[in-house]
């Protein structure tokens, strides 16, 4: 007997690529249990895995940095505090992210992606779910947007919550109103200028160096989980004068907006991963 619950939940996160490097990635995970039916007649009951999985993935990979502890490419040590990564990518540029441990996730496989994922936690979930379920099968799909949109990763250090990690990240789209009218070739500008960024605070950013003609931007601050700090190239990165809240997002880019054309009005309707976001008005 199969038991199912699409669109259980959605997660945002980020995670390493071998040639875009720092992913911000949105998406929805559904699930399904093969079992005998217990004394009520069920596989299992729903509250329980609504609650038990949802949970799990807030606390594993939701608002985490998602890692293959099995590249190849990847160097990285952990204490009782802390776990920090050193990443290649793309044309000799290099990552490094120190955090404490909630923060990164390791998986054990070799790449990210939706199925090495789910793979990855099917194994954690086994325990926390009835011995009488056999198989579990979870999927993880991105959203389906018929327009632009775009991969952002950034931290928010004065969040109480798990935003205050300083490398996770969203898939997210954006709609943009020019003197009343959805203008689609400026959603298309900005979702290229912004394809795989890092939204950085220019406060959080400490210090730049040059390595072998590469600029490098470092990132750190103090948040209540403990001491976070990135690194990565500068040219992976813009630069905002405020934090990176998606109300602060939407304001930044109405204002850069407004100095391009500013005998228009603009509407932005920027998105934090799915169905949720914020307006900004100039």
């Amino acid at each position: 007997m199969h038991l199912f619950v699409d669109n259980l939940t959605n997660i945002d996160f980020s995670y390493l690529d071998s040639q875009r490097g720092l992913v911000g990635e949105t998406w929805l995970a559904s699930i399904m249990l093969d079992g005998a039916l217990d004394e009520q007649g069920m596989v299992c009951d729903f509250g329980i895995v609504k609650k038990t999985v949802r949970q799990w993935l807030d606390t594993y990979i939701d608002h985490c940095l998602v890692v293959a502890a099995d590249a190849k490419e990847l160097k990285y040590s952990s204490t009782e505090d802390s776990t920090s990564v050193k990443w290649p990518f793309g044309e000799g540029y290099i990552l490094e992210c120190e955090s404490p441990q909630q923060a990164i996730t390791l998986i054990n496989d070799t790449q990210v992606t939706p199925d090495s994922v789910a793979r990855w936690c099917i194994d954690q979930l086994r325990s926390l779910l009835p011995d009488t379920i056999d198989k579990i099968q979870l999927d993880f799909v991105p959203e389906t947007i018929s327009h632009s949109y775009y991969h952002y990763s950034h931290g928010l250090k004065k969040h109480n919550g798990n935003c205050q990690r300083i490398a996770h990240g969203h898939r997210s789209t954006i709609a943009i109103f020019q003197d009343g009218n959805r203008n689609h070739l400026l959603e298309t500008q900005w979702c290229e200028r912004w394809k795989d960024i890092y939204i950085g605070t220019r406060g959080d950013l400490i210090s730049r160096s040059t390595t072998q003609n590469t600029e490098y931007y470092h990132f750190a601050y103090q948040a209540p989980q403990g001491s976070f700090s990135l690194t990565l190239p500068g040219h992976c990165c813009d630069l905002i004068e405020t934090d990176s809240t998606v109300e602060f997002i939407a304001q930044h880019i109405a204002g850069a907006l407004k100095k391009e054309h500013p005998n228009s009005e603009f509407t932005v309707r920027a998105y934090e991963g799915m169905g949720k976001g914020a307006v900004a008005f100039t």
